[in-house]
């Protein structure tokens, strides 16, 4: 009988790091596929705004055919946004689509027909709003990696973490976050 008590609290002190290593195990599993999903989000968000800059170049070019730079820069830059493979390689591509935004809508600010066209008003509002939307996806998505990065790195979960294969994640930063701090706008 003195054996019991021993045994039983080994037992429970087993089953409490049990406990705590599957609950562990299952946050870091939600929070990989929380991370995943808002990375999901941001190039759905980046992929709708290159399709819809084909659109806008167009209007724009019936408007200012003889800017041909600025259409060559803002193509560039989808072609790179949507070859952009990871957080790093996306921040690198959205300062190069920032530029190129800001420079098609500089050259429509000088052509007051093109801004009062109903089609190109459409597409600079849908631009806009996808903007906010990536906007958006970036803050969910650098949140779940905040949170899981944090749960990796805390004592003792970083013992074990590394050890099953979660590995901390890139934020999505832009180096010039000033250009991005709002989205592009044109006055009239």
């Amino acid at each position: 009988m003195e054996w019991l008590i021993p045994v039983l609290i080994v037992v429970a002190l087993v089953a409490i790091v049990g406990i705590y290593l599957w609950s562990t195990y299952n946050s870091l599993v939600t929070l990989n596929v929380r991370v995943d999903e808002a990375w999901s989000d941001i190039t759905v968000m980046l992929k709708r705004r290159a399709d819809l800059l084909p659109n806008l170049i167009e209007t724009v070019k019936g408007y200012a055919a003889h800017e041909k730079s600025v259409f060559e820069n803002v193509t560039k830059a989808r072609a790179e946004t949507l070859s952009a493979q990871g957080p790093a390689d996306a921040s690198a591509a959205e300062n190069h689509m920032q530029t190129a935004l800001k420079s098609i809508f500089a050259v429509a600010e000088a052509y007051p027909q093109l801004q009062a066209s109903q089609n190109y008003l459409q597409l600079q509002g849908a631009i806009v709003d996808t903007e906010d939307k990536i906007q958006a996806a970036r803050r969910f998505y650098n949140g779940g990696v905040r949170e899981m990065n944090t749960k990796i790195k805390v004592f003792p979960n970083h013992l074990f973490a590394v050890n099953l294969g979660f590995t901390e994640r890139e934020f999505f930063e832009v180096a010039d976050s000033a250009a991005i701090a709002e989205p592009p706008r044109v006055q009239f």
